[in-house]
């Protein structure tokens, strides 16, 4: 209850805003870690990753077809708002599939924010698997392109979240950037 409370103080919620964050049950869904911190102490940082849900629920409107990557993205680019609600406080869309080059060829990254609390650039790349290796050194590269390329001395490094259909806590435990985070996503 404390969490809500302070949810309101904090982002002036509408009653059918804090409706919504109770019935998506967002409390619930972050990590034990989050709600230990938040029962600690209110002038406590916190660090971006404390906000991102797990899962993040994205709605299904195309309930027959199979999910692919780009299903999936198009599920998300259809209810923008509702995503960047899911994962926290202060996320703003940049641009989807964000091509890059890199060498002699091109990438995309699947979507590309910028957090104005954190003052840092977010590269999300989504995955209908379970979390793999690989799938971190990719975000990874994508990362140091953006902070080589992109950002200014005034932003902080970019912060790299990957959306998975499962996570992978063996794959993150050796990790070892602490600017990657890993999250799960539900249909709903």
């Amino acid at each position: 209850m404390k969490y809500y409370i302070k949810q309101i103080k904090l982002f002036n919620l509408s009653r059918n805003q804090l409706r919504e964050k109770i019935k998506s049950k967002e409390y619930e869904r972050l990590s034990e870690e989050t709600k230990y911190k938040l029962s600690l102490d209110d002038t406590q940082e916190y660090k971006i990753t404390d906000f991102v849900k797990n899962p993040i629920v994205i709605k299904n409107t195309k309930s027959n077809e199979k999910i692919s990557e780009s299903v999936l993205q198009k599920l998300i680019l259809e209810n923008i708002p509702s995503f960047l609600k899911e994962l926290g406080e202060g996320f703003t869309f940049i641009e989807n599939e964000y091509k890059i080059k890199l060498g002699k060829s091109y990438n995309y990254i699947d979507l590309l924010l910028f957090n104005y609390k954190y003052n840092a650039f977010v590269v999300v790349e989504l995955k209908v698997t379970e979390l793999k290796k690989e799938h971190i050194g990719q975000v990874q590269v994508y990362m140091n392109y953006i902070d080589s390329n992109i950002k200014t001395i005034n932003q902080d490094k970019t912060i790299g979240i990957i959306i998975a259909k499962e996570g992978n806590d063996f794959v993150m435990k050796y990790c070892s950037d602490k600017r990657i985070f890993t999250t799960t996503y539900t249909l709903k």
